[in-house]
């Protein structure tokens, strides 16, 4: 496979992440980084450091309203809950068991 097709074929699964992420907002940002050690932010923040890398002026807020289809603020208000107890705990043994490493 060559460079381009890599990168188109990529891109394409990186879109349908984004638009599987936006049609799925009851998936809590928390839930993402207990499960998989990254979320929306984090993916909004790898956006922008490729932008950066480019020369590309783009900030970490308008890389957020891309991945999350609105701002930011917006979409917290219409679909963040508040962690639970267990959420928490879990997300903290998480980064306990990361550190340890």
């Amino acid at each position: 496979m060559d460079l381009a097709t890599q990168t188109e074929l990529e891109a394409a699964a990186f879109r349908q992440l984004v638009k599987h992420f936006q049609d799925h907002p009851e998936v809590q940002n928390i839930e993402l980084m207990i499960l998989a050690d990254f979320c929306r932010n984090c993916l909004a923040k790898w956006y922008a450091a490729a932008a950066k890398e480019r020369d590309i002026d783009l900030d970490y807020e308008q890389a957020r309203t891309i991945i999350y289809g609105m701002p930011y603020a917006d979409w917290k208000t219409l679909h963040q809950t508040e962690a639970s107890p267990e959420q928490l705990a879990a997300f903290e043994l998480r980064q306990q068991q990361k550190n340890a490493r």
